[in-house]
């Protein structure tokens, strides 16, 4: 950044005329001008850098205050214009004034037009970045004009301590058009109100910032510059004001925001230590252009009415303020690398050269304080030492101003005038010295001649150096690959060995369990076995208590039948009349043995029962035990087909081993081979090294160019064959595009159909709702009617039963009229026909009446049918139109995320294709309108005519002026 230099804050002055109000009041015209700078008010005079009278155009107004600042700006000052004054006093007139009438513009869309003109005529080699913001300060709050959704932006500071309003929009600009068209929106977001005094009242502080970012192509120089364009709410008198409610709120936020901008303006102007900028959020953003890094220029507006006297003289003593202050300002230079290099050596000499001093003056002091007298021409010489000081600054600030090309030289240069001789005297040595200067460059010529040709013989020779370099480096590079590939094989060797290990291990393990198994699987063979011959014995002893039981049995039956038979024959014998009484004794004796014989019967079947009770409990526990053994006999047999399993898959898993085995065994051989393959190609490497000579290295080394070179070509060939291969699907991908876009237009046509027959489908919903309205309406009046009628039944029935009881009395009557006297018989009975006659017609008109109402409803259910089922059909046709709807969308998602998808695929397989390089800018030239490129920014070059255009809201760069020749070259 250059040195920094201190200026004062100018301060214009400007009157407007009498306005219409003022002049129908009758209000007299209250200054008095001396000269351009100097105004009387109330017989004091006001001193500033300018006053301009109220007849002076806004022209004049812009040359006068504004047009040198855009000079400062571009050249990587920063710069401020705000205008002050009461309300109604000109400030937007002199800011804004017709924003696109030539005569009547204001200083900011002539600042925006003088910036660009200037770009127009400046260097090619310059290149413009350009960015505007718009906000306002209203009620306090810092409100973003051009995104009216940011309403309290809050005041950051960047790392300079320089505030600025954080969240800001920033819009790019690359013509005038653009930057008026973005005022003209955030204009149309100002509050304004009316009052008494103005019509279009400004109840905000505006500020306008213009951010410029210049570069240099050839030099790499950069420089910037802000331009802080506000236009101040005016201060307000509520008396004269008339405001109320909100206006009246607003009022006192912006005169106690002027008033800080007043304390801070009065704290600068007598130097006090505290300045309070964070009393408003408007005298924080504009800390840098009062008393900051700031070119400011200060347009106080004033009335010239005897009625505005007492404002008028407060705004002039507030200019007076401000005219004492001072701004210490610098260019916003970021320096190259060359540039602070040169910097710093120049430091380091200066320090060099003060070091030297400090020491030239320490042994002075010595030698003085010593009681030795130090020579006159031993003595420190500070003349020479504050020349020496002065030609390094002096080439400090040269070197600055070189390398700066938009900066001015600082003023105050010296120079004095010269004598005709002197004169004469000069020009006769500058023609020497050009003629010795045409010389030098004759030999110039020829020195940078051989100089080229002495830098291509370098270039040359370093691409020789690097070539071999390379060379070098690439046999470095195999070499340590070759090493890491030797150390990778090692470690597989011995990973592989110690798998080995481990799958002998695991091998004996399993062979162990295997023996185990089988030891166990004998020994529950040899238990089925002795299971299987117990269960046998069992069986042949139940089948012989079997047949014992079977033959005890049958003996039983065959003697109770005998015994059965004994006892019948002895019956029949004892019940017969043949036994005599004689054989009595006998008969008895043969009863005794039968008594004996049959005891002993019934001891033997006692014993036989208990056999057999005995026989079936031994069979029902060896039934049992059947079962028990026929359990343990099937678990057996499941053990035994398990372990049968097991066996087999290890078998398997053993022979399995035994292949890894044989596998890992000739991975081993195979790699102990190369082992020893690479180890004596390590020794002949050595040897070689040792052995071979320089040009059997380069032999080497150029062979293995030559491999080089042709795995280079194979690179390439695959690289193009995969480039055609890429080519090839991106086609196939158009074609696929193109296949989907058909798609989509087959499915617009469908969803156009389905959208016609939706709309038919909603209107014959409407005629049916319409229809049921109407039945509805039908069916309310049929129910009216039914009431009405079941109402004149219900009377005609009371009829009847007063006319029944009527006629009964009046029978009664003429009955008893009749025993009386007969004469009036005869008029009761036409009366009684009548009535009669009456009666009929009621019942008729009653029986139609009730048939056309069971008509009725007989046809409800009918009608009700009907609608419930176009009221179904309704509903069928809405469920199938929202799912083809549903259906519709769904397949335009899907092909807009397919389409999304290779569009994706196809723009990385264009920036695979062309690598990380920078984007190039397409370039505007002079008589060329401007054509924004889809993907590329434009870069708007100077001296051509139109603006520019804005990609994405992305920066554009405008560039220095350049001629349709220097194009096309």
């Amino acid at each position: 950044m250059a040195d920094p230099a201190e200026c004062n804050i100018k301060v214009m002055c400007r009157f407007r005329p009498l306005n219409r109000s003022e002049v129908d009041r009758g209000d007299k015209y209250v200054p008095k001008f001396q000269g351009d700078e100097t105004v009387i008010v109330g017989g004091k005079p006001y001193a500033f850098d300018r006053v301009l009278q109220s007849n002076t155009t806004q022209e004049q107004v812009y040359n006068a205050c504004a047009q040198k600042i855009v000079k400062d700006v571009l050249d990587g000052y920063n710069g401020t214009i705000f205008a002050y004054g009461q309300t109604s006093s000109g400030k937007t007139h002199t800011m804004e004034g017709n924003l696109h009438e030539t005569n009547s513009m204001g200083i900011i869309p002539r600042i925006v037009q003088d910036i660009f003109n200037y770009i127009y005529s400046m260097d090619e080699n310059l290149e413009f970045h350009i960015k505007v913001s718009y906000f306002e300060i209203y009620l306090d709050k810092i409100r973003d004009l051009l995104d009216v959704s940011k309403t309290n932006l809050s005041v950051h500071e960047d790392k300079n301590r320089v505030p600025y309003v954080k969240g800001c929009t920033e819009r790019f600009v690359c013509s005038p058009e653009e930057v008026m068209d973005t005022i003209d929106e955030g204009k149309s977001n100002r509050h304004v109100a009316v009052t008494n005094m103005n019509e279009h009242s400004s109840r905000s502080h505006s500020i306008f910032l213009i951010n410029v970012k210049q570069e240099n192509t050839q030099t790499e120089q950069k420089l910037s510059g802000k331009l802080y364009l506000v236009d101040l709410a005016g201060s307000e008198k509520v008396s004269k004001t008339g405001a109320e409610g909100a206006v009246l709120d607003e009022a006192k936020n912006i005169n106690k925001s002027l008033s800080s901008l007043g304390n801070v303006i009065s704290a600068l102007a007598e130097g006090t230590t505290y300045v309070p900028y964070r009393d408003s959020k408007m005298t924080r953003i504009l800390q840098d252009s009062l008393g900051g890094n700031c070119r400011t220029t200060i347009i106080i507006c004033c009335s010239p009415s005897n009625y505005n006297e007492a404002e008028t003289k407060t705004t002039l003593m507030f200019g007076q303020r401000a005219k004492t202050i001072k701004n210490t300002v610098c260019v916003n230079v970021e320096l190259t690398a060359e540039q602070w290099k040169k910097k710093y050596e120049r430091e380091k000499e200066r320090n060099k050269v003060l070091r030297n001093t400090i020491t030239w003056l320490e042994n002075e002091l010595n030698r003085w304080r010593n009681g030795e007298t130090v020579p006159v021409d031993e003595r420190y010489d500070k003349e020479k030492a504050n020349m020496d000081t002065l030609a390094l600054d002096n080439a400090v600030i040269n070197d600055m101003s070189a390398s700066t090309p938009g900066v001015n030289s600082l003023p105050g240069a010296p120079g004095a005038r010269l004598t005709d001789a002197e004169k004469q005297k000069c020009e006769a040595e500058l023609t020497k010295l050009y003629k010795q200067l045409d010389d030098k460059d004759d030999e110039i010529n020829q020195q940078s001649q051989l100089v080229e040709k002495l830098k291509q013989q370098m270039l040359d020779q370093d691409e020789l150096l690097a070539s071999s370099r390379r060379d070098h480096d690439n046999l470095q590079s195999e070499l340590t690959r070759l090493q890491v590939e030797n150390e990778a094989s090692k470690e597989e060797v011995k990973e592989v060995l110690q798998a080995l290990e481990e799958l002998a291990v695991n091998y004996d393990q399993k062979s162990q369990e295997v023996e185990n198994k089988t030891k166990e699987f004998e020994a529950l063979s040899e238990e089925l076995n002795q299971k299987s011959t117990i269960l046998t014995s069992i069986d042949s002893e139940l089948q012989k208590l079997k047949e014992m039981t079977n033959h005890q049995k049958k003996r039983v039956t065959e003697m109770m039948s005998s015994l059965l038979k004994d006892l019948a024959e002895i019956g029949i014998a004892v019940g017969s009349n043949d036994i005599k009484h004689e054989g009595s004794g006998m008969i008895d004796e043969e009863f005794t043995v039968a008594r004996l014989y049959i005891s002993k019967l019934k001891s033997e079947v006692k014993t036989m029962v208990k056999r057999c009770k005995q026989l079936e409990s031994v069979q029902s526990e060896s039934n049992k035990k059947m079962d028990e053994n026929d359990k343990e006999l099937a678990a057996c047999q499941l053990r035994i087909s398990q372990h049968e399993a097991k066996i087999k898959s290890l078998t398997e898993y053993l022979q399995n081993v035994e292949q890894k085995k044989r596998q890992l065994e000739e991975n081993v051989d195979q790699l102990s081979e190369d082992l020893v393959k690479l180890s004596a190609h390590e020794k002949v490497n050595a040897m070689e090294k040792e052995i071979q000579s320089t040009n059997e290295v380069k032999e080497t080394v150029e062979k293995q160019i030559q491999s080089h070179r042709e795995a280079h070509q194979k690179q390439i060939s695959s690289l193009r064959d995969e480039l055609d291969s890429k080519e090839k699907l991106i086609t196939d991908l158009q074609d696929q595009n193109q296949k989907i876009m058909l798609e989509q237009e087959r499915l617009r046509v469908e969803h156009e159909k389905l959208k016609s027959a939706d709309q038919d489908k909603s209107r014959k919903l409407q005629e049916l709702t319409v229809m049921q309205d109407r039945r509805e309406q039908a069916r309310q009046d049929l129910k009216g009617l039914e009431e009405t009628v079941a109402k004149e039944l219900q009377t005609l029935h009371n009829l009847r039963k007063l006319f029944v009881q009527d006629l009964a009395t009046r029978v009664k009557k003429s009955a008893e009229m009749d025993s009386e006297d007969t004469g009036g018989s005869a008029a009761q009975k036409q009366k009684i026909a009548f009535l009669e006659n009456n009666l009929e017609q009621l019942t008729k008109v009653h029986k139609q009446l009730v048939r056309d109402n069971a008509d009725l409803r007989g046809e409800l259910p009918k009608l009700d049918k009907r609608w419930r089922a176009t009221s179904e059909r309704v509903k069928a046709l809405e469920t199938a139109l929202k799912e083809a709807k549903e259906n519709a969308v769904r397949d335009r998602k899907r092909y807009q995320q397919e389409v999304d998808r290779i569009k994706e695929a196809v723009r990385a397989k264009n920036m695979a294709r062309r690598g990380h390089s920078a984007q190039i800018a397409k370039p505007i030239r002079p008589g060329q309108p401007p054509v924004a490129s889809p993907t590329h920014p434009v870069v708007v070059r100077g001296g051509g005519g139109g603006g520019g255009l804005f990609q994405n809201n992305q920066p554009v760069a405008i560039r220095g002026g350049m001629t349709n020749k220097q194009e096309n070259s």
